[in-house]
């Protein structure tokens, strides 16, 4: 062998040795609902094609709370086999301290963000996770059954209430004994917080715990509200939607056997795929409003975010994964796949998505209608705080007490948890 070739055969030894070193080996918590483990996988396949590196998925509940459980328990224990969290929009002030700085690692991208979004990712001036998608939940309506009996989609719960119970009695008198007015999340977790929250601000009953800290919950409005939902189960909705999250509510809209469906983006494309009973059967709307003074239509802000774990043997790499997947590359391909919201605000004007996923630009009218969750003001002591009302919720749901029972110990406990301050 020449000089030269021996030369260059060892530059290449080098080479391959020392790119063998670079690659990281990364893991990514996930526990999306519907397709998502599925759109994740391929997004992380290019990103694997495209730096060398190596990405493992490790599947979470679809629960969100049995997933914050689990993130605080191993950010606790300082673990360093998770390297990227997918985080909900609520979550940012009590992992703060957990999660790596990204303000100057996205330095160049985050303009091209809601700042809004952005914003509720910042604690004390330290970004600390990037936006994938925001969500913001609609009323599912079967726009084939609402023209056969005549109907126009309700503005009102009270409408809702009647229109749904007319519909589910012609269908079941037609033969369908399996059809419902209304499916929602009426399950013990996070979900139900959600979906409740939005009852009580559409009958201007506040926000749970206000953004000064006040706790405002225990008022006639709110359990107004509560009430109404209660009434529900076991009329238009089923005893066990008791126990719905968003997949089991959806399985039994999905199987067309729902007039109304309360749910997030990701269920619009699922419910038009080729192999759904549905598709093109149903349109989405704002969420009705109640009754009083302060009604209006409200639907809780969604969205998730992707943060890095501060104990990440490979932070460099871990930070680019985060980059990658809040990128508007991918948050196109999520738009156009999944039909989830971006958080990039020129992909609402971009011509691809409008095509496929027209529902997105149309859904600007259900995303200004969102309200927070009170994070903010309740910050780490939030989980508990939700823990609280939904727990009073589904206790009301359950029949176990009137709705201004339940908020009246939901206001004591709170008091308690409050103590001088959040």
């Amino acid at each position: 062998m020449t000089l030269n070739k021996l030369l260059v055969a060892m530059l290449a030894s080098v080479t391959l040795v020392a790119g063998a070193a670079q690659a990281a080996e990364l893991s990514i918590v996930s526990g999306d609902t519907g397709t998502g483990l599925e759109f994740l996988r391929g997004q992380l396949d290019k990103f694997e094609a495209d730096t060398g590196n190596k990405v493992t998925i490790v599947p979470m509940p679809s629960s969100t709370t049995d997933q914050f459980g689990q993130y605080k328990l191993w950010l606790a224990a300082g673990n360093t086999d998770i390297d990227v969290y997918q985080t909900d929009v609520i979550w940012a002030p009590q992992l703060a301290d957990q999660f790596l700085d990204l303000t100057e690692a996205a330095k160049d991208v985050v303009g091209d963000h809601f700042p809004s979004i952005i914003e509720s990712q910042t604690v004390n001036g330290k970004l600390v996770a990037m936006p994938a998608f925001t969500d913001a939940p609609a009323l599912y309506y079967r726009k084939d059954l609402l023209e056969k009996y005549g109907k126009e989609v309700p503005k009102t719960w009270a409408e809702l209430t009647t229109t749904a119970q007319e519909i589910m009695d012609g269908e079941r008198a037609d033969g369908n004994a399996e059809m419902w007015g209304f499916v929602f999340q009426g399950n013990a977790y996070e979900g139900l917080t959600c979906n409740a929250l939005e009852w009580v601000k559409s009958f201007g009953g506040g926000q749970i715990i206000e953004a000064d800290g006040s706790i405002s919950i225990n008022n006639e409005q709110a359990a107004k509200a509560i009430d109404m939902a209660a009434s529900w189960v076991g009329t238009i909705s089923p005893e066990g939607n008791l126990a719905y999250m968003e997949e089991e509510s959806r399985g039994v809209w999905q199987l067309g056997n729902a007039v109304f469906h309360r749910n997030w983006p990701y269920a619009y494309s699922l419910g038009n795929g080729a192999d759904s009973p549905i598709a093109g059967k149903f349109d989405v709307a704002p969420l009705p409003a109640g009754d009083g003074p302060e009604a209006r239509s409200a639907a809780t802000l969604g969205g998730w975010n992707v943060a890095v774990s501060k104990y990440s043997p490979d932070p460099e790499a871990a930070i680019q994964l985060a980059l990658y997947l809040s990128s508007a590359e991918v948050q196109k391909e999520r738009a156009l796949m999944q039909s989830n919201l971006p958080t990039i605000e020129a992909l609402y004007d971009d011509a691809d998505i409008a095509a496929k996923q027209p529902i997105i630009p149309a859904w600007k009218e259900i995303f200004q209608n969102a309200v927070p969750r009170p994070s903010a003001p309740t910050q780490a002591k939030y989980n508990e705080v939700s823990s609280l009302f939904w727990s009073a919720v589904h206790s009301t749901l359950s029949g176990n007490g009137t709705a201004a029972e339940n908020l009246e110990g939901l206001e004591a406990d709170l008091t308690d948890l409050k103590g001088d301050a959040w």
